[in-house]
């Protein structure tokens, strides 16, 4: 399915580009040109500045004309799991409990061999082609086998940050929340998960991070969160969670500690400025969790497809971003959005907030795309390597061809004289026009196909490996009883 080696990193010139930089000045350069050399951003400005000062003096050098396209900064999905491309439309029409506890749990807790690799090989495929260069996984099960996933950041050349799964057994216990996961509860400990860390984390040329990632609070004990909350801050660890997801979360919360879902977080030390709590749909405002994730500096990863399809609500960001929260996107797993399209995922989020509060640019499509690219950075502590088209920041880019009929009438010459904005074109369009894309100076995507991956034998296994996981586990796919299938 992989070369299990990246394309080399010659040195480019991309030329007369419309290149949204997403720097602090918030530039946007006309006719631009971008130079990558050793995996970084050598020079960026207007292509006639550039080229006659690096267009030959550059060994090796490859020019490549961008007229009429987009170059931005790699798109970062801050919430991702990487097992369930394998399990998309198998668990439709289900609320969030349910969704869980009958349909995705089940499947995830029989993966074999090599299901998570082949799951990894599949999300990671799909994240690159539509503009995706890094993502945080959010919860890395035991049978996923975090060997299968390692293997598969290696041979496809993304960044990654993997958040290892920490368990408690007696979650879910008085709940009646059934996990059939808990069978590999043991391989799911903090100690394992520190293991991890200290073997994986750095590796792959620093492309992949190792974080600890725990599982929703719902009747485990405080103490359990506590330990992984000190851990991830004695050893500098990223840590993400899901948080006050459905509307029943903050009852549990209420219920079970006597506080609010960001109280929780911060009296277990689980906050920080290296903390991504997943969703947030359901938090308490009143009891001070605005100013919890803002004084900490924590992120919270918007997933509006996800919640949307879950029937969890809508996460109240236009209060956040407000309050000074950082918001990062996410697309959640492919059960509950069917799709790691990061485009799609900015469009709604740009249209959702005006429409729930019946309020026309609520949020606008910059603020969005900053959410998709330098707020994602900032929440994975790679604000000063990525997320923004700098010099001297790591080459991960993205250049999308805006060249189809739901584009048109784009046009870069007319930029200048008020003509369609390219960030309304991206924002509102979809990963179908990513024609390149670069991670540390490696070109992965080269005219919308993936340059050393076999796009149709990752699909084939995709295919082979959910087949065993459905006999398995004995969960179907929901059908429309509507329907009648001869």
């Amino acid at each position: 399915m992989g070369s299990g080696q990246r394309a080399e990193a010659h040195p480019c010139l991309f030329t007369h580009a419309t290149i949204i930089t997403v720097n602090k000045a918030r530039e946007v350069i006309l006719d631009g040109a971008l130079l990558t050399q050793d995996g970084r951003i050598l020079a960026i400005g207007r292509t006639s500045a550039i080229f006659s000062k690096y267009g030959h003096s550059v060994p090796g050098l490859q020019t490549i004309d961008c007229a009429n396209q987009i170059i931005i900064p790699g798109l970062i999905n801050s919430h991702a799991h990487l097992a369930q491309s394998l399990l998309r439309g198998l668990a439709e029409d289900l609320g969030l409990h349910d969704w869980l506890c009958d349909a995705i749990w089940p499947l995830e807790a029989n993966y074999a061999e090599e299901d998570g690799y082949v799951a990894a090989m599949l999300t990671i495929a799909e994240m690159l082609k539509t503009g995706t260069t890094c993502f945080l996984e959010a919860m890395l099960t035991h049978r996923s086998g975090l060997d299968n996933v390692v293997r598969a950041v290696e041979e496809t050349g993304i960044r990654a940050c993997l958040g290892k799964l920490i368990k408690a057994a007696e979650t879910n216990a008085n709940l009646n929340l059934r996990d059939a996961r808990d069978r590999d509860v043991s391989s799911m400990s903090l100690s394992v998960a520190l293991a991890a860390h200290e073997k994986h984390h750095g590796t792959n040329d620093d492309r992949l991070h190792m974080w600890l990632a725990a599982g929703t609070p719902r009747g485990s004990p405080s103490s359990t969160h506590a330990a992984i909350g000190e851990a991830a801050r004695n050893h500098d660890i990223g840590f993400t969670m899901h948080c006050a997801e459905a509307p029943k979360d903050l009852e549990i919360y209420r219920q079970y500690y006597q506080c609010s879902p960001l109280q929780f977080c911060k009296n277990t030390s689980l906050t920080s400025a290296k903390s991504v709590f997943a969703h947030v749909v359901h938090p308490d405002a009143n009891a001070g969790d605005f100013d919890i994730l803002r004084e900490s500096r924590s992120t919270v990863s918007h997933n509006p497809t996800s919640n949307l399809k879950l029937g969890s609500g809508v996460a109240p960001v236009p209060d956040m971003l407000a309050a000074g929260v950082n918001v990062a996107l996410g697309t959640d797993g492919a059960p509950c959005n069917n799709s790691y399209d990061m485009f799609r995922e900015m469009h709604l989020a740009s249209i959702l907030h005006g429409g729930v509060r019946q309020q026309a640019g609520l949020i606008n499509t910059y603020q969005v795309l900053e959410m998709a690219t330098i707020n994602g950075a900032r929440a994975l502590g790679l604000e000063d390597q990525i997320g923004s088209l700098e010099v001297g920041k790591k080459a991960d880019i993205v250049i999308v061809a805006p060249r189809g009929l739901s584009s048109a009438p784009w046009d870069a010459e007319q930029l200048a004289l008020g003509g369609l904005d390219p960030v309304t074109v991206l924002v509102h369009g979809t990963g179908v026009d990513v024609d390149t894309v670069l991670v540390d100076g490696h070109m992965l995507v080269k005219n919308g196909k993936l340059v050393h991956l076999d796009e149709e034998a990752i699909m084939a296994a995709a295919r082979t490996s959910i087949a065993g996981i459905r006999e398995r586990s004995g969960v179907l796919a929901r059908t429309h009883m509507s329907l009648k299938y001869t």
